[in-house]
């Protein structure tokens, strides 16, 4: 399958090329032509072409747009389906649910673009006010550049299409190069949806090149990012003045009382730790078992991990598929292999076969394991004995990162207790972290990240407020 990139309303080859490959056979399912600068400058000019159209056109348009989109998802449900399974990785069973969650995403953008309004500032509150009449609108910021990641093809990109379109902006969009096929169907379903031919703009290629042209570029008003913290940092360096929402990941733990549900908690807790491989932002990696629990949900968890079905991520029985590329398997495998060395115990899993890293659940660790303080983004988790549910809420908070965390109780003064506690951007009360609603604010605190996504939170980063001030004729 030959795809192109979408420039100014046109689908564009280059001479150059990137294979996309199944992450399970290997085999070649698509290529695609590799932007160069001027294929990026044409890009943006055309997004910028498109902003006053954008900026202008009615908020009910907009809204057609979105929930027409929606409709056409729904329609290629199977199609996308396979396609996220195929390029990603992701186990058939949980490409389904991204495709519903995209829906989703795109039928709250189209009611939250209904929603996007000002209010009336009192400015007789001050002296200097008196006689003035004022009220804030919100406008969309013009051109915005979304670079996504590779293990949620559809709906992250959708995180960053959806509330721009509906804040009235036009996109770059540059999605990962390992897994660009759902991105341009997507964009060719916004173009039957009725989307302006110039208001979305798709080029591929590397952070280094392409990547870094969007960012450093000014016409931009906006930057959306989903990736690592090191590319965050250096986004932040290279933007410029303007806008940078930053999602950086997460060492996502979950705290287990001894008053939890331990089967519950255990099934839950390795479907959260594995599923797409482990490579989610806030997929369970650190598990803090007090005490008194340990033992019996350790043994829990063990069964639950050796429960998941590894395999051809097609396959409709399969829950843990390849990672995204064979030196994504082979870095964790060194990462196990030195936490081992350290004093680590693997009690199940810790096997590679190829891109396929095995479900792996180790104990006797140390804070200092790069399996423990370092973002893991494989099927790995380690469990860990706190003497107390306040050492597990110090040891959980232990970490650059603060994106969310879990934590079982039934007891309302603990969970209480936890809310006050963590520092971190979501809180889950018995959930693991890996919990997400699309329309909820979603983001992290410390090396997790700037802003907040979820559609009226990404809107309100993708506008900027106009304040009017109005003085009455004396």
């Amino acid at each position: 399958m030959k795809l192109k990139m979408l420039i100014a309303g046109q689908w564009t080859d280059t001479d150059s090329t990137l294979e996309v490959k199944n992450k399970y056979s290997g085999d070649v399912i698509a290529t695609l032509p590799v932007a160069g600068q001027k294929d990026v400058d044409a890009a943006i000019a055309a997004a910028g072409e498109a902003a006053l159209e954008m900026a202008e056109m009615p908020t009910y348009r907009r809204a057609d747009v979105l929930q027409k989109t929606a409709v056409l998802l729904q329609e290629r449900y199977d199609d996308l389906s396979r396609t996220i399974a195929a390029e990603a990785g992701k186990a058939l069973k949980f490409a389904r649910a991204e495709v519903t969650r995209a829906i989703n995403t795109f039928t709250l953008a189209g009611e939250e673009a209904k929603r996007i309004h000002g209010e009336t500032i009192p400015l007789d509150a001050v002296q200097a006010g008196e006689g003035y009449f004022g009220f804030y609108l919100r406008r969309p910021v013009g051109v915005v550049g979304a670079i996504t990641p590779f293990n949620f093809p559809l709906n992250l990109v959708a995180h960053k299409v959806a509330p721009a379109l509906a804040a009235g902006n036009s996109l770059v969009l540059k999605p990962a190069s390992t897994t660009p096929i759902t991105a341009v169907k997507l964009c060719e379903i916004l173009l039957e949806a009725g989307l302006p031919a110039h208001a979305i703009n798709l080029v591929v290629g590397p952070g280094r090149t392409v990547g870094e042209c969007l960012v450093s570029d000014p016409r931009l008003a906006k930057i959306t990012f989903t990736g690592s913290p090191v590319v965050g940092e250096h986004i932040l360096r290279s933007a410029g003045i303007k806008k940078v929402t930053l999602e950086l990941g997460n060492t996502s733990p979950v705290i287990i009382t001894s008053d939890a549900d331990l089967q519950v908690a255990a099934k839950r807790g390795a479907l959260s730790a594995y599923y797409n491989s482990g490579q989610v932002c806030i997929s369970v990696q650190r598990i803090y078992v007090e005490s008194a629990v340990y033992e019996p949900f350790l043994e829990q968890f063990i069964q639950a991990t050796e429960a998941m079905v590894v395999g051809d991520p097609l396959d409709e029985d399969v829950d843990v598929g390849p990672m995204i590329e064979l030196k994504e398997a082979e870095r964790i495998e060194a990462w196990v292999k030195e936490a081992t060395t350290e004093g680590a115990m693997i009690e199940t899993g810790g096997h590679r076969q190829g891109a396929v890293f095995h479900p792996t659940v180790l104990t006797h660790v140390s804070p200092e394991m790069r399996v423990v303080a370092e973002e893991a983004f494989a099927p790995v988790a380690s469990v860990i004995p706190c003497p107390s549910f306040a050492d597990a809420l110090e040891q959980a908070n232990r970490s650059p990162y603060g994106l969310q965390v879990g934590v079982y109780t039934r007891d309302l003064q603990r969970a209480l207790w936890a809310i006050q506690k963590l520092d971190f951007g979501g809180v889950i009360i018995n959930d693991t972290p890996v919990f997400r609603a699309d329309h909820m604010p979603y983001g992290g605190n410390k090396r997790s990240g700037l802003g907040r996504e979820g559609l009226k939170f990404a809107i309100e980063e993708m506008t900027n407020i106009q304040m009017v001030a109005i003085r009455r004729d004396s």
